[in-house]
């Protein structure tokens, strides 16, 4: 029997790929100017400027990707929607608290007067370290099975610290690509120490993920499935080691492959969360619904896709368009 055509299992599958899709790009993108928020206060008053005018053009754009994965559970998922913010809802208070805060300080921190430049400057730290910490134990209680226990709740602590870690990381790496000079090679050892701590939270969700349930265990330790999945580890290490030897090498000369460190981090973090999507597959929360369990009704969903297949590549259209135009070094940050 062919299921393919039958839209309660199409339209459930291409609406969980697509927030997959929209949470991916929003933890790449705004993950590295979450991170250069959190490296602040490594910087000096110079560095910083330079620092936020190398996210300055993207930031806004970049936390479009969470509105829509938000929006697309909401709309296609309203059971899981339900489950998953009532579990979270503390953590999702302090991130919304943090990404306002966040915004607040970006654009006050460049009109304030000279004087109350650090105390925004401070109030931005707080925000992207906010919203890492929070985005990181939502992470953890997900993974967790969103049960609030002690150990449950001490491993999604773990979890927030690796990800803003990690998230520092792939700031750091961006601001290799978009400076130059002292503040690039600062960037890369930033870069090296963060790398270890996105290892290590790779390395905690990988080997917590299969002990979650019996069928996640299932899905990577038996035969022939461990053979098939096999390149994920494989190629993780590869683009670890790769990363190392980059940075251990950088600034290279007239600044070339400065995109290369990025660019490898953005792989590492797809095959990270490739794995974690397979993992949890069909279910939207785990061990609890499925996709097709929560989803809303066909002909809601089909109309959703509609509007969907115009909202999606708008959103693509002008990220790909400001990422084009504001290609380059990063430049004084001016608002005249």
């Amino acid at each position: 029997m062919n299921t393919f055509g039958d839209p309660t299992v199409w339209l459930p599958f291409v609406f969980a790929a697509l927030m997959g899709l929209s949470i991916l790009i929003y933890v790449i993108l705004d993950g590295f100017d979450l991170g250069v928020g959190v490296l602040f206060p490594f910087a000096n008053e110079a560095e910083r400027d330079r620092m936020v005018s190398a996210i300055g053009p993207f930031w806004d754009a970049n936390e479009t990707w969470l509105v829509l994965a938000v929006g697309i559970l909401l709309v296609a998922f309203p059971a899981a929607h339900g489950a998953i913010l009532t579990a979270l809802y503390l953590p999702v208070a302090i991130m919304l608290v943090g990404l306002i805060l966040r915004g607040v300080a970006f654009e006050f921190r460049v009109k304030a007067p000279t004087p109350w430049k650090a105390t925004w400057n401070r109030a931005f730290f707080v925000g992207s370290l906010m919203t890492s910490l929070s985005q990181g134990f939502m992470l953890g209680m997900y993974v967790m099975g969103l049960t609030w226990t002690l150990p449950h709740v001490g491993f999604a602590l773990l979890t927030a610290v690796f990800l803003t870690v990690g998230y520092s990381f792939i700031g750091a790496t961006w601001v290799i690509h978009k400076t130059e000079g002292d503040l690039q090679r600062k960037a890369v050892d930033w870069a090296k120490g963060g790398i270890w701590g996105l290892v290590l939270g790779i390395g905690a969700i990988s080997a917590a993920t299969p002990y979650v349930s019996d069928r996640i265990f299932g899905k990577w330790f038996t035969w022939p499935e461990a053979l098939y999945l096999s390149p994920l580890p494989i190629l993780s290490g590869v683009l670890v080691v790769s990363l190392w030897l980059m940075l251990r090498r950088m600034p290279f000369a007239e600044d070339r492959y400065s995109w290369a460190p990025f660019a490898a981090a953005t792989g590492l973090w797809g095959l990270a969360f490739g794995g974690m999507a397979y993992s949890f597959y069909p279910y939207v929360v785990p061990e609890r619904l499925t996709i097709y369990e929560a989803a809303s009704a066909p002909e809601s969903l089909f109309i959703i896709l509609i509007g969907t297949c115009i909202v999606l590549p708008t959103i693509l259209g002008y990220t790909i368009l400001s990422y084009s135009i504001f290609r380059g070094k990063a430049t004084e940050l001016r608002y005249d």
